[in-house]
């Protein structure tokens, strides 16, 4: 059987298995790969669809709801932070642009000084992230393959003198199409997709997309399964499926998981499930070339700026710079403008080099659910981290006339637009706030966090759930703070150095 699409269920469905793991993201492909190399029986529930790289046709107004929850539009409740998150077999891993980064070990070091994790300090997880590295195929970007919009990153920080780098990626085979975000039609991402879901699935694991999981059913203090609904692809409930396991793995992110455990009622003495949550929330600056830029072609997000990025809690660095750029329609969306100003800056839309500005967030924020049982984010940041954003923009709008634009524009209400370091001196940021300032997140964790005292947290450091025996968190709700970078390969080597308790449990 190996894969089952919900949308063709016209029955309901009862297995019994030794282990169901919800989601197929980086956490949950490799949670379903580890138990089933173990020699368990394995079932994973995957949300969305199953899609092959024929099906990603570049085309932005099909691939958004696709491959993203709720098409694309999912925010924060007050709509001030654009949520990006993925939905379908892979998970986030479909759309992401292949950025790998290792959790830094100050990261790991303040986790376990000041959150009780244990037995995940640098020494720990090195095993883990060099065979994630190797599974995934990580390397360095060739100096060929760093496009213009890249370029003008590196320039910019080099005429400045501050720190910046190049990027690991996960590709092997890339044709520099620039629509990573769409999914690749040229199957060159080594990714949950491609690489771990099918070693799962070869190792005897079975997997049902289109697969919403409603319920995580608990018999007293031990886990005994889950039930939840197939659907047609349009959110249309077609069957019941109900899977009775001794260990269930919530996979399905920090905005997922913790929606479930919620809606689950599971038991949560300290107030924890839920709360924590960060996402990295960042804002957009535009540079106006002379010179052609042609920022949507090529492999994006080669090189990044950590000259205002410091790991410290209450630190006043914690601002990660990366290129960004967006196909047409979503460009058109965020420039400012209507009328015939939007349509002069669309026409410059081949020479624009776009930055991003993302926060080490410290602000704490959470995920419920409302009546209906579906994800409620509710995330209003902080003064500090509202003045780390507005560093951040300042900073890329500084690279970019570094880097030798012409003009450069923060898309805020209203837009600024500056031409000089002189007029950027001058600028009185207050205007950087949300819902002045367009504002996404793609990097949402922490909401089930990890650590020895159950007073703090929701998970063991095994990542097993503190009140209910055989409930597994592995994935980005395990982090108690911030990573500030890219979490897909933490989520990853997560999941692999915590797949043997899991395993264990399974046989307990």
């Amino acid at each position: 059987m190996a894969v089952v699409r919900g949308r063709e269920l016209r029955s309901d469905v009862a297995i019994d298995a030794d282990a169901v793991v919800v989601g197929t993201g980086a956490g949950g492909s490799i949670a379903m790969r580890e138990l089933a190399r173990a020699g368990l029986k394995v079932v994973a529930l995957e949300e969305g669809g199953r899609h092959v790289p024929q099906d990603f046709d570049q085309r932005e107004e099909r691939m958004l709801p696709m491959l993203f929850q709720d098409g694309g539009g999912r925010a924060t409740e007050d709509l001030a932070i654009r949520v990006l998150g993925g939905r379908g077999v892979g998970g986030s891993t479909i759309h992401n642009t292949n950025l790998c980064k290792r959790t830094p070990d100050p990261i790991l070091a303040l986790w376990a000084r000041d959150h009780g994790v244990e037995g995940a300090g640098p020494k720990e997880m090195i095993g883990a992230f060099e065979r994630i590295e190797e599974d995934l195929s990580v390397s360095e970007i060739p100096e060929g393959d760093v496009n213009a919009n890249n370029d003008a990153l590196r320039r910019g920080l080099s005429a400045l003198g501050w720190k910046g780098a190049g990027l690991k990626h996960n590709r092997v085979g890339c044709q520099k199409s620039g629509f990573c975000e769409l999914g690749c039609a040229y199957d060159a991402k080594q990714n949950a997709m491609k690489v771990v879901v099918p070693q799962a699935l070869a190792a005897g694991a079975d997997l049902y997309a289109d697969v919403d999981v409603r319920r995580v059913l608990v018999d007293g203090a031990r886990v005994i399964g889950v039930e939840g609904l197939a659907h047609d692809g349009a959110r249309k409930a077609v069957a019941r499926v109900r899977v009775r396991a001794n260990v269930v793995v919530l996979a399905g992110s920090a905005i997922g998981s913790a929606a479930l455990a919620r809606r689950s009622g599971l038991p949560d003495p300290h107030g924890r499930l839920g709360r924590g949550l960060r996402m990295h929330p960042g804002g957009v600056v535009a540079g106006r070339f002379d010179e052609k830029v042609l920022g949507h072609k090529g492999i994006p997000q080669s090189y990044e700026c950590t000259e205002l990025l410091s790991y410290e809690p209450g630190s006043d660095r914690r601002v990660w710079i990366v290129p960004a750029f967006a196909h047409p329609i979503a460009t058109a969306a965020m420039l400012p403008g209507f009328g015939a100003a939007h349509m002069r800056a669309m026409r410059s839309y081949g020479n624009l080099a776009v930055l991003t500005a993302m926060v080490h967030d410290e602000t704490a924020g959470e995920v419920d659910v409302d009546d209906e049982g579906e994800p409620v984010i509710r995330y209003r940041m902080s003064e500090p981290d509202r003045a780390q954003l507005a560093k951040g923009l300042v900073a890329c709008a500084r690279i970019l006339l570094a880097a030798g634009a012409r003009e450069v524009t923060i898309p805020a209400v209203p837009p600024v637009r500056v031409t000089t370091d002189a007029e950027l001196d001058r600028l009185d940021t207050s205007f950087v706030r949300p819902h002045a300032v367009p504002l996404s997140a793609v990097h949402p964790m922490g909401t089930l966090a990890m650590g020895r005292d159950p007073r703090t947290s929701v998970v063991s450091s095994t990542g097993e759930h503190h009140q209910v025996r055989g409930l597994f968190v592995l994935d980005g709700s395990l982090f108690p703070t911030s990573l500030g970078g890219p979490p897909q390969i933490s989520i990853y080597a997560f999941a692999l150095h915590l797949a043997p308790h899991a395993v264990a449990a399974a046989r307990r």
